[in-house]
């Protein structure tokens, strides 16, 4: 099998359980419907392990555009692979979310909230607010790239790799996934995104492509600088480039807090001050 074939398959199968656990969780008339949120988590912490599982010893299993870019930065994948990784990941990603229509579309018929729908395939914020979903998305993705390059500094019996990766996208989930469900995979939400533009799905709404920026370059964002965190002090290698990134990132949380309090005064003002 190619590299090429086994990102995609991965990353397919990544989405069929990822996006199927999301499906049997909010659709309508489902025998899941209104499990929790760690249900949705486990899915996904599961989803990664068995992608891996399937294609780890061909590719090495990224089945995430922030994880080949990361690796890459690190020196750990030639970036000439980068592309065809990237491209394999995003294919694998819609061919995975129109699976999960077609498994769940009797459901689908049944659930009438268009945003429903689309939280099946795209991730959307709890609370939307551009720079701190963006924020969040860093975070996690960077204790995502930061906890793999620590898992391959161990050794572990063999084959145990996946489970301990999924049990990290499981911890991610719970201790990250709230404010925005935790996409932290550009593939992850870019993928199944187009795959709801482009399915004839009933009553589905727009795809909110406005938002789609953020589950992109959030995870880039942190994926680059867990990477070179990693290089700057776990590998002795000195990077301007770290300490730009470092300062940009508390630049954000300084901004993010700035607007957000601004944001709760005024709603604190009485309607006779404004």
């Amino acid at each position: 099998m190619s590299l090429f074939a086994a990102e995609l398959i991965g990353t397919m199968i990544l989405i069929i359980l990822g996006v199927g656990v999301v499906a049997g969780v909010t659709l309508k008339d489902s025998k899941a419907e209104g499990s929790d949120w760690i249900v949705v988590t486990i899915g996904w912490g599961l989803g990664v392990t068995m992608g891996i599982y399937a294609v780890g010893e061909i590719s090495g299993a990224h089945l995430n555009p922030a994880v080949t870019i990361g690796f890459a930065v690190v020196g750990d994948f030639p970036w000439a692979d980068v592309p065809k990784y990237i491209i394999a990941q995003v294919v694998g990603a819609i061919l995975g979310a129109i699976i999960v229509f077609y498994g769940y579309i009797a459901h689908f018929y049944n659930t009438d909230d268009p945003t429903t729908k689309l939280g099946v395939f795209a991730t959307i914020p709890a609370i939307k607010n551009p720079l701190a979903n963006l924020i969040t998305e860093i975070i996690g993705t960077f204790i995502l790239v930061l906890g793999l390059l620590f898992i391959g500094t161990n050794e572990f019996t063999e084959g145990l790799n996946p489970i301990v990766v999924g049990v990290l996208i499981l911890a991610i989930g719970l201790s990250l996934g709230g404010p925005t469900g935790y996409a932290i995979n550009p593939a992850r939400d870019l993928g199944p995104r187009i795959a709801h533009f482009i399915l004839p799905i009933p009553n589905k709404g727009k795809s909110n492509w406005l938002y789609s920026w953020i589950p992109i370059v959030g995870p880039i964002f942190g994926a680059v600088l867990a990477a070179l965190f990693y290089k700057q002090f776990y590998l002795n290698i000195n990077s301007i480039g770290f300490w730009i990134l470092l300062a940009l990132t508390f630049g954000l949380f300084a901004l993010a807090q700035l607007k957000l309090a601004k944001q709760k005064n005024v709603q604190n003002v009485p309607q006779e001050e404004i």
